[in-house]
């Protein structure tokens, strides 16, 4: 089957219905995640007081969380939203920033993958350290080691999370229980952007608000991400033009864009 045409299908989609997502994320990326929302057709929400926690993740068609500026009162509300997502099917995504690097995000990380999330994406650094929660040779939340390196780790959390696992590097893999795309897109000048594996998760996010296979929104989420990179590559001067663009490409995407510059291969697996 061409790679493309079920991303095309989906994309077509989600500007039809313009799924709500529910970010509980990243203080550093909330404005660049709600622009990136808005541009690839969606529309975002950010809501992080537990008081209204459960009232919003009911209204909404996916969750997004992301531990980037953790402190002990948001850890408390993505739990009650996390756990409240699960009980009504709302599916969800787990971005693990900064795993591995303190006791906090490692014992808020345990807690919340005890809640099933439907999707978990991160760089090579945070899946290592998500799979056994052991200190990893990480800066800050940067990776510092490649994408293939985890590969053996993400196929072990997914078997032991049941959960689809995405791991974000020069090559994206998406890995499910019996499948793994990897992704060949991108530009090494989106690690000068903040918070563009931030911005894949909510990509990720808008895509499961269809409701639809888990494994096949995580690949579009982090297609559009990564061919939007790019595309804007090629028209920026720099990292501030990149961001600049990054938000017209995703506005603009089409099927011609996609049909003619994704890089993807699909193939199964046994693990």
């Amino acid at each position: 089957m061409d790679n493309a045409i079920p991303i095309i299908q989906q994309l077509h989609e989600l500007r039809s219905v313009r799924p709500l997502v529910h970010n509980i994320t990243n203080m550093v990326v909330m404005n660049n995640t709600a622009n990136a929302l808005l541009a690839i057709g969606a529309s975002p929400v950010m809501a992080h007081d537990k008081q209204e926690i459960k009232e919003v993740v009911s209204l909404s068609n996916a969750l997004v969380i992301n531990i980037g500026t953790i402190s002990q009162d948001v850890a408390d509300s993505m739990l009650i939203a996390a756990e409240h997502a699960s009980n009504i099917g709302c599916p969800w995504i787990l971005d693990p920033v900064g795993a591995g690097i303190s006791t906090l995000r490692n014992e808020v990380l345990e807690n919340l993958l005890k809640l099933q999330p439907t999707v978990i994406r991160g760089n090579a650094s945070e899946i290592n350290a998500l799979y056994n929660f052991e200190q990893v040779s990480s800066k800050g939340v940067d990776s510092t080691t490649s994408s293939l390196s985890a590969l053996a780790r993400g196929k072990a959390l997914q078997k032991k999370q049941k959960a689809i696992v995405c791991i974000s590097g020069e090559v994206d893999y998406i890995i499910s229980e019996t499948e793994i795309i990897e992704i060949h897109n991108g530009n090494p000048m989106m690690t000068l952007v903040t918070g563009l594996g931030c911005t894949s998760s909510a990509l990720i996010g808008a895509f499961l608000g269809l409701r639809q296979d888990p494994f096949a929104a995580a690949t579009a989420g982090v297609a559009c991400l990564s061919l939007a990179g790019e595309l804007a590559y090629h028209k920026a001067i720099g990292p501030g033009t990149l961001q600049l663009h990054l938000y017209d490409t995703l506005y603009n995407l089409s099927e011609e864009d996609i049909r003619n510059n994704l890089k993807a291969k699909h193939y199964a697996y046994t693990f």
